[in-house]
């Protein structure tokens, strides 16, 4: 049995892929900063008969990803499958280009491109070894379909972007698949999209944003998981 480790896993996006992957044989490290909700969602899953354990850690943290990634390994084997899909509230969205300014980008740049790049440096040693693995990355709607409402988020899904291309075109020929999920779209269940339900004010008047099932954004990585044939992937447009 494989391991799937979802870095920022919550009840959108992360809660969809561990069951698609549970269900295909892969156990999961469910790994988030709240302790305790992290060990409600791995019993969740091992109520639904898929083998999970539960992890804490902040991975926007330059001390902390090496460190839960050695725990996972420990605890369920080697890291086979990596899911990046840690995501911020509406509440650090700037509201429009001219908004953005360096300490606007300090947190979209912790989560979507410097703790892409601690877990690609501690997870490939091992993973290139072995000649087989996968990083999968969770982008949204903002860099290339732009919404200069969520400007400052948009900068850094850009340097995102480039950096996965960049490490997929590397890594080509040695078995370990890099792949970038784009979602334009309001994951159901996950906290956005409650956020944005509970203050509809936080998108602009007249933009209607449609919504897309857990589920299917499992399947999605599941088929980029084991096809393998494209970097990246828009969902939700």
């Amino acid at each position: 049995m494989s391991t799937l480790a979802i870095f920022g896993y919550g009840p959108g996006l992360g809660a969809g892929t561990a069951r698609h992957f549970g269900r295909n044989g892969f156990r999961v490290a469910v790994i988030g900063r709240d302790p305790d909700a992290a060990a409600e969602r791995a019993e969740a899953l091992r109520a639904d008969g898929i083998e999970a354990e539960a992890f804490a850690a902040d991975i926007t943290d330059p001390a902390q990803p090496a460190e839960v990634i050695a725990r996972v390994a420990e605890k369920l084997g080697p890291i086979e499958v990596a899911v990046h899909a840690a995501a911020a509230g509406m509440s650090i969205r700037s509201a429009s280009t001219r908004d953005v300014d360096p300490s606007a980008l300090e947190l979209p740049f912790a989560l979507k491109v410097y703790s892409p790049i601690q877990l690609s440096r501690a997870l490939l040693p091992a993973m290139v070894a072995r000649g087989s693995g996968a990083l999968l990355f969770s982008s949204g709607a903002s860099e290339a379909n732009l919404q200069p409402y969520l400007a400052n988020m948009g900068v850094a899904l850009g340097a995102q972007r480039a950096y996965v291309r960049q490490l997929a075109a590397e890594l080509d020929g040695t078995g370990v698949y890099v792949g970038l999920l784009a979602i334009g779209a309001l994951i159901e269940n996950s906290a956005v999209q409650r956020q944005v339900d509970a203050h509809p004010e936080l998108i602009p008047a007249g933009l209607e944003l449609p919504r897309i099932g857990n589920d299917e954004l499992g399947a999605r990585y599941w088929r980029m998981y084991t096809e393998r044939d494209t970097v990246e992937v828009e969902i939700g447009f």
